[in-house]
């Protein structure tokens, strides 16, 4: 993005402004806001622009090889445009590298992508012999035997040696008072007892 020399001199008078706020007028605080709506159009248009070029380096890309020419004039204005090479991009690159264009922008995408994964986290990958060095607190306790396979599962608790009782054996359901018949149900009909 390149500014004007009107628009230089607003931004030189909106630094100004803003380390003596004292000193802004009206004009001043509106050229400064008609400059701002101007870098978001700007910004606004530019990303269109990008997207509607990433579009179309697509569909050149998908009619390779008859589209050689423009798929790498469209790749070098997407790159100068900060487009970041793709995986798409390098294997189409790599099947043209009989083209001396397509083999510099080959080169030229490989250092990018080389210069992405530099700037990526690093995560280190740690042995399994090492984990328990990772151990956290409710992990693995230090009587535990270094020699365990931590992947294998604890060991089951054993059955008790007694059966577990039943709710009913716990809570006996109430007897009620002996009714005259001498039974717990006062409705139950009188029994007679056989003689022998």
């Amino acid at each position: 993005m390149a500014f004007g020399a009107d628009e230089l001199r607003v931004l030189r008078r909106a630094l100004a402004v803003a380390l003596h706020p004292s000193k802004a007028t009206a004009e001043d605080v509106q050229n400064c806001l008609d400059l701002a709506d101007g870098i978001d159009e700007a910004v606004s248009e530019s990303e269109r622009l990008r997207e509607f070029l990433l579009d179309d380096l697509g569909r050149y890309r998908a009619a390779l090889p008859g589209t050689t020419a423009g798929y790498l004039r469209l790749l070098a204005d997407a790159l100068a445009a900060g487009h970041r090479p793709e995986v798409d991009d390098l294997a189409a690159l790599r099947a043209l590298r009989g083209n001396p264009a397509a083999a510099a922008l080959l080169d030229r995408c490989r250092a990018l992508a080389e210069q992405d994964v530099r700037a990526k986290p690093v995560t280190r990958h740690v042995p399994a012999s090492r984990t328990h060095l990772l151990a956290l607190p409710g992990g693995r306790t230090a009587n535990a035997d270094p020699a365990a396979d931590p992947k294998k599962p604890a060991p089951q608790r054993p059955a008790p040696s007694r059966p577990v009782p039943t709710p009913a054996e716990v809570f006996p359901p109430k007897r009620r008072p002996a009714g005259p018949g001498g039974t717990d149900d006062p409705a139950a009909p009188p029994q007679k007892l056989a003689a022998g």
